[in-house]
């Protein structure tokens, strides 16, 4: 009876998360274009005006989130006077993945190349948050020529003590982690993804807006939580395996981080990048926690635009 008991509740389970994708696949439906790669297709939001002379800015969003995350307020503001690329990564958002293995920043790298080599464009200035952080070194080290500067947003660049949860460990076991998944993610997600968004925002205080702007329940359909706990545990080995490397790294870098970020903590990773990285604008802001992005655009907006009148200057002196 009790077997029995189990097996209906998760079919319940399992009916109610079908119902609650539907819903909110409804509520946040695709934005942009579709561009197939190797192993993906990958959604690109492509707003702002077009300057032959400025590199595009390209903005990643970092785990359990997708592009609307990096489109408001800073997507936005840097559109009013630049080309703005905004991208679901692979398995996030909109942007189907095909394969586990492709949870790496070295795989989300390959496609993310292809992908702009599609849409025609030359360098960008990658502004990347969080997880991308290790992204957009991966792009610099593997595709330099594709990048023309990096603005970093309190990124993950190095290993660290610890883990990234225990569910997300369970949710990447083999059987239980798709059971998981398709039967209890969603629900209790629905419960908990306030309480959690306002944990990564403190000390600043979360928007309330902020879950439906940044289409944040999207996270909770199976096969983009699926794809966003392989990400998180395997990253750890990622940086263990890149970051001997970033010495190779000669693009411009310029990173915002708070001191009282207790998501990705500034000393292991923006003040060590910044030790081996000597072209490294760093800028610790007091009392500032990990929503970079959403706490403090205008600054974030005033390092791009210096960047970009740099990368300008420099490419107009050129013989």
């Amino acid at each position: 009876m009790i077997s029995m008991f189990l097996v209906g509740a998760l079919a319940v389970l399992a009916l109610l998360t079908r119902a609650g994708v539907a819903v909110v696949e409804r509520r946040y439906p695709a934005q942009g274009q579709a561009i197939d790669v190797d192993g993906a297709t990958i959604n690109l939001v492509d707003i702002g005006p077009r300057d032959s002379e400025k590199p595009p800015l390209l903005l990643l969003h970092g785990a359990s989130s997708n592009l609307e995350a990096m489109r408001r307020p800073l997507g936005d503001m840097l559109a009013e006077r630049h080309r703005v690329l905004l991208v679901d990564r692979p398995g996030h958002g909109w942007s189907p993945r095909a394969r586990a293995e492709d949870s790496t920043p070295a795989a989300q790298a390959r496609m993310l190349d292809e992908a702009l080599a599609r849409l025609g464009t030359g360098p960008v200035i990658l502004v990347v948050h969080s997880w991308s952080g290790a992204l957009g070194l991966r792009m610099a080290l593997d595709f330099p020529s594709r990048v023309a500067g990096l603005v970093m947003l309190a990124p993950v660049a190095y290993p660290w003590r610890g883990g990234v949860g225990q569910y997300n460990a369970a949710v990447t076991t083999p059987v239980i982690g798709p059971l998981l998944a398709h039967t209890i993610t969603l629900p209790l997600g629905l419960a908990l993804m306030g309480p959690g968004a306002r944990g990564v925002f403190a000390p600043q205080q979360m928007p309330d807006d902020f879950v439906d702007q940044s289409a944040t329940p999207l996270l909770l359909r199976p096969r983009e939580f699926l794809a966003n706990a392989l990400d998180l545990v395997t990253l750890k080995q990622a940086v263990i395996e890149q970051s001997p490397r970033y010495a190779e790294i000669k693009v411009p870098i310029t990173i915002l981080a708070g001191d009282a970020d207790k998501t990705v903590y500034t000393d292991i990773h923006a003040r060590r990048l910044a030790q081996v990285l000597p072209q490294t604008r760093l800028i610790v802001v007091p009392d500032l926690g990990h929503m970079v992005q959403n706490a403090v655009p205008e600054l974030v907006a005033a390092e791009v635009e210096r960047m970009v009148g740099a990368l300008t200057a420099t490419a107009a002196a050129a013989p």
